[in-house]
């Protein structure tokens, strides 16, 4: 192992060079190297034409991840898991089809980089039939530049399948905490795993070199051997981030809580207020049962942790994260993926295997759009890529499916309580439309599956039957047709009409508990 400057990292990598980064976010990510990279190549002009891979999105939207990747000539193709974080300026590329861009679910990438490491002929997986993953719909090409298939639809032993051929890595860029002068790199401070371990595994299989970014060196020997995470026989090379460029989220430079160093008060998250977000989050929660394993996703089904603290049950749930963090509270916005009081955590793709493997009763996920069919859209709108992460492993195994969201959006505004909803001004976007822009879960696939699937928004539920989506309950306070059906391109199955608790629509309401059978 060399001590080697971000510059001299960025001086080691040759024209079309393939990466593979580590992090999702800025967790994890190698943001001192790759401002080497990119100032390498604004001084000499190289190394150009780069193709990168990573599982999840990299950077904060910002200053940091793809941005330094940005730069007409210097990358050619990015294959990414999310595209919601890398920047508005490779944004913009991928859109206008300067580079080539494809966007695979998070925990196949995740699998696949230990299909490169173990000399496998590639990843075979059912993930993502269905969806625009599927060669027979778009096959993940996210714009008209991207044109070769990097996935292919097979037949093996009977079943149709998903084939990724493993990509060769040239080149590793992977985070860690501490490394000694041997090259063994911890992870004590990363509040996620992650796959940084087969990431190297996988460069160093095809011969490629590994650079690793650290906070410090310290004497060979003091490490001990099970904090180590990636050996030092991995390691090329190590570089000594700056603390600015080495944050744990997007959101904080550092916190014990995040990496389980320290357990927190469990009552210290505030309640929500009373307004279609957390009408939505407590509707939401009577879809729990107790002690079963679940996964939540961003936005709107954030707020059930907070709903159950608030109801005083919270010690009912057993909730898990794809980045591999399980139990605990699920931080939210820039610390998404990490968790308070984790109970424990493991490798991203670990917790893939169990996600593919149906070991996840129940997700609770983002509402964008629906059509009658009971399709989703969560990674595409008007044409701008945002991408899957693991909404399609998740979707894929999970017995029970719980979307959120407003039932319109763009401008609605409500009002909430005395046990009732009132619609002060209609949203102008509609999310329950004629047909999905891009096919992130396959509402006719999970229905012949005989999937659970629930759709919840602040004045309606519906259930994904075989014929479609059924309109199961309404709010108390909105009229069926005037506030629900006028708003929807397409007709729901009405047979028994329920109204939704009056309970929820309270600023008091108190009777979780009861309804999870405390």
């Amino acid at each position: 192992m060399k001590i080697i400057t971000a510059d001299e990292a960025g001086a080691l990598i040759p024209d079309e060079a393939t990466i593979f980064l580590g992090g999702l976010a800025v967790t994890g990510l190698a943001e001192e190297v790759l401002h080497g990279l990119e100032r390498t190549f604004l001084q000499t002009g190289h190394p150009r034409q780069l193709s990168t891979w990573a599982c999840g999105a990299i950077g904060n939207s910002g200053a940091a991840g793809m941005k330094h990747f940005a730069h007409p000539g210097m990358i050619k193709r990015v294959v990414a898991g999310h595209f919601g974080q890398t920047g508005k300026e490779m944004m913009k590329m991928v859109f206008d089809g300067e580079v080539e861009a494809y966007n695979f679910p998070q925990g196949s990438l995740s699998h696949l980089t230990r299909q490169i490491a173990n000399r496998s002929p590639g990843l075979l997986t059912q993930v993502g039939l269905g969806t625009f993953v599927d060669p027979r719909l778009e096959g993940g090409k996210m714009n008209r530049r991207s044109t070769q298939d990097l996935v292919k639809r097979v037949q093996f032993e009977g079943q149709e399948w998903l084939y990724y051929a493993p990509p060769k890595i040239d080149v590793a860029i992977i985070r860690g905490t501490l490394s000694d002068e041997r090259g063994n790199i911890t992870l004590d401070k990363e509040g996620m795993l992650l796959e940084q371990l087969s990431i190297a595994q996988a460069a160093k299989r095809c011969g490629g070199i590994v650079i690793c970014q650290v906070e410090a060196v310290v004497q060979a020997g003091s490490l001990h051997p099970k904090s180590v995470k990636v050996p030092g026989m991995l390691v090329d090379y190590v570089v000594i981030g700056q603390p600015e460029n080495h944050m744990q989220s997007i959101a904080t430079q550092f916190n014990p809580a995040l990496c389980g160093d320290v357990q927190v008060p469990a009552d210290h998250l505030q309640p929500m207020p009373l307004d279609e977000r957390k009408v939505i989050a407590r509707r939401a929660a009577m879809e729990l049962t107790p002690g079963a394993v679940t996964n939540l996703g961003i936005g709107i089904p954030a707020g059930i942790p907070t709903v159950a603290a608030e109801e005083g049950v919270s010690d009912l749930l057993m909730l898990s994260i794809e980045s591999g963090v399980n139990g605990g509270i699920p931080a939210q916005l820039g610390d998404f993926g990490l968790a308070y009081n984790a109970e424990s955590i493991i490798e991203q793709s670990a917790q893939f295997d169990f996600y593919d493997g149906g070991g996840l009763a129940a997700s609770f996920l983002g509402l964008a759009q629906t059509d009658a069919h009971g399709n989703v859209n969560v990674s595409k709108f008007n044409g701008r890529p945002v991408g899957c992460g693991g909404f399609i492993n998740i979707t894929r195994a999970t017995k029970k499916l719980v979307f959120c969201g407003s039932f319109t959006a763009a401008g609605l505004a409500v009002k909430v309580g005395e046990g009732r909803l009132t619609i002060v001004q209609e949203g102008k976007a509609r999310k329950f439309i004629d047909q999905v822009e891009q096919i992130t879960f396959n509402g006719h696939d999970a229905a012949l599956r005989q999937q659970d699937v629930v759709f919840i928004t602040e004045r309606a539920v519906f259930r994904l039957r075989e014929g479609g989506l059924e309109l199961t309950e309404i709010a108390p306070g909105v009229d069926l047709e005037r506030d629900v059906l006028a708003h929807m391109a397409f007709r729901p199955i009405i047979k028994d009409l329920k109204t939704m608790d009056p309970g929820i629509f309270s600023e008091r309401w108190g009777g979780l508990g009861a309804h999870l059978g405390r």
